[in-house]
């Protein structure tokens, strides 16, 4: 089905690009396979339309005419519809062959690849690769393991509506969440989910790490209105304290917890193996203490004492 879609597609582009006078939806119909083959006036009407309105979302300028007999014809100008030579300078296309190296994950790598030999078959300088993975051992990347990746990644960019179970740090077990979602973000390892979560009536974000199971599509328009600007980082950000105007006191063993160390406004070495920071608290410290796991131990505030002893006990309930 997606194939004969996409070559319906490319038939309709061809015929509108390749007409000199606009084409009535009649000529049209009489020109591509796939249209004679819709036997329902209305069902040919509706394809014609939804073809119409993909094109124009690929980018595509279809003009709409209406000529002296009062019929509408459509045509898509060569000259509206040719991009401007491409222009890059040598740091530029080093630029892009690096963003490039980043996605080395699923089927964005060959996209990026394709786009890069698209770029170089239209002139764009090959440009000295210093990040050539023979010659440093420093390459960007940005890890994708979650097998929830792809299918969220394609239901952001198609705006489809999907499905999981997904188990939070203090639950024992997964639920069902019904999620419209908006954009995928990588904050400090690990890929996060923002969207509209239909069952609560409110934005959330979701750690792709605690999805269980497969991500399923759903059929249906948003209910929803997407936001221009999707603060993905700041939310994860205020729940793990980056944003955070209390403190909190904990024993860390030694050689452990690095990224805990790396925030701590202060460390004070203990002889017993265990070091005592201070570090920023905010909303959601205490499911990110959780996954140290007997490496740490809350001495204060009380409150957030309490709520990673609540965390530990639920999950050793399992």
């Amino acid at each position: 089905m997606a194939i004969a879609k996409a070559e319906r597609l490319m038939n309709l582009a061809l015929c509108l690009l390749g007409t000199r006078r606009p084409l009535s939806k009649r000529e049209l119909r009489g020109s591509i396979e796939a249209y004679m083959e819709a036997t329902a006036e209305d069902a040919f009407n509706r394809m014609f339309e939804r073809d119409k309105d993909d094109l124009r979302e690929l980018g595509l300028v279809i003009e709409t005419v209406e000529n002296l007999d009062g019929e509408t014809g459509y045509l898509a100008r060569r000259d509206s519809n040719r991009l401007p030579p491409i222009t890059l300078d040598a740091e530029e296309a080093a630029a892009l062959g690096l963003a490039a190296k980043v996605w080395q994950q699923a089927r964005l790598a060959g996209a990026a690849s394709g786009a890069l030999q698209k770029l170089r078959a239209a002139g764009m300088p090959e440009a000295e690769d210093a990040y050539d993975s023979q010659a440093s051992a420093l390459e960007p990347r940005i890890p994708v393991h979650e097998a929830a990746f792809e299918p969220l990644m394609l239901a952001c960019r198609d705006r489809r509506p999907v499905v999981f179970d997904y188990r939070k740090a203090n639950a024992a077990r997964p639920e069902t969440r019904h999620v419209e979602p908006w954009t995928l973000e990588c904050w400090r390892g690990h890929w996060y989910l923002a969207g509209w979560d239909r069952d609560r009536g409110a934005e959330r974000v979701f750690r792709l790490s605690r999805i269980t199971g497969k991500v399923r599509s759903r059929a249906g328009a948003f209910t929803a209105p997407v936001p221009d600007v999707v603060t993905v980082r700041e939310t994860v950000e205020s729940w793990a304290g980056e944003t955070a105007t209390r403190s909190a006191r904990i024993r860390l063993r030694s050689g452990c917890g690095y990224p805990l160390r790396s925030r701590a406004q202060s460390v004070r070495e203990g002889a017993d193996g265990c070091d005592e920071l201070e570090i920023p608290y905010g909303h959601g410290l205490d499911a990110w203490l959780v996954e140290f796991g007997p490496d740490v131990v809350v001495l204060e505030p009380a409150d957030l004492r309490a709520d990673v002893v609540e965390r530990l006990r639920a999950v050793a309930k399992g």
